[in-house]
């Protein structure tokens, strides 16, 4: 596994890209797109740990952003054309209070519209290529939780109001569409400005590299990952061999759960199996020499 800072300008393609070139091969993906303006932590796997990207993209995340009050633009962020500008009176009206009303409201369990230049499908293609098409595209709602909106700094100007804030919230939230209904709601129009992504489940930009520094030194092993996402079950030499041959095991001590991380006694990430009524399974098989 891979943990990359993507910077900004880069689409996570680009990363992706330029991984497959430092580790000379061409199996790596990753878990959860940042857009080419964002930056921050790109999670990506390599080899056969490109099966646990599965278990990686449902994780909530944190995210550090701007947004601008005062204007709405076609894309919701700073890379869009703007749309109508609200006058002095407006931006006059949004105290500290409304504010905060404003992200009360979308904070916790809400039905959220995507942007339209989101990555969503629609019929078989991205949002994004039929809104650049020229079409028309309206998304479906759907739930998202925002576990937290943290105002971090609100800074007023002539033609708008910043907002830097630190927002918790689960996979599939979309950080430009908090912008563009907090503007909304306060009927002045909203944008992001700026976006990182500081953390994905356990894992935050402290342990993340720079795209340029990517070596193979610098990859951690599934195991590693596997430990902090599930429970670990240690096996022996002999389970460690029927679980790559697709066998069950005999588990009659071992505690419902599923997934776990079955690991033997050299470190290496064997499989993750479920385990049910004293039977372990196979749930996803990963090659041993890609541990090592």
């Amino acid at each position: 596994m891979l943990f990359v800072d993507k910077p900004q300008g880069l689409t996570s393609h680009d990363v992706v890209a330029r991984a497959r070139r430092a580790l000379d091969t061409r199996k790596v993906g990753h878990a959860g797109t940042l857009d080419p303006m964002a930056t921050g932590l790109l999670t990506l796997g390599v080899g056969p740990a490109t099966r646990l990207l599965t278990y990686l993209v449902g994780l909530d995340k944190t995210y550090e952003t701007t947004m601008r009050l005062g204007v709405a633009t076609t894309t919701d962020d700073a890379e869009g054309e703007p749309i109508g500008a609200a006058d002095p009176a407006a931006l006059e009206a949004v105290t500290l209070e409304r504010l905060e009303q404003g992200i009360r409201s979308l904070t916790g369990q809400i039905e959220q519209v995507p942007s339209a230049v989101s990555a969503i499908k629609v019929d078989g293609r991205r949002a994004y290529d039929r809104v650049r098409a020229g079409e028309e595209v309206e998304l479906a709602a759907r739930r998202v939780t925002v576990s937290a909106f943290e105002v971090l700094a609100v800074r007023r100007q002539a033609d708008g109001i910043e907002v830097d804030a630190r927002i918790d919230c689960s996979s599939g939230t979309y950080i430009r569409a908090l912008a563009r209904d907090l503007g909304a709601d306060l009927g002045v129009g909203g944008h992001l400005t700026a976006l990182r992504r500081t953390r994905v489940g356990p894992f935050a930009t402290s342990r993340a590299v720079a795209v340029d520094d990517i070596t193979p030194e610098v990859l951690v092993s599934p195991a590693e990952v596997a430990a902090q996402l599930f429970p670990v079950l240690t096996v022996s030499g002999d389970q460690a061999r029927d679980l790559g041959h697709g066998k069950t095991l005999a588990l009659p001590d071992a505690a419902d759960a599923e997934p776990m991380a079955a690991v033997d006694a050299r470190g290496r990430l064997i499989a993750l199996v479920a385990v049910r009524a004293g039977v372990g399974r196979t749930l996803v098989g990963f090659p041993q020499e890609a541990a090592e």
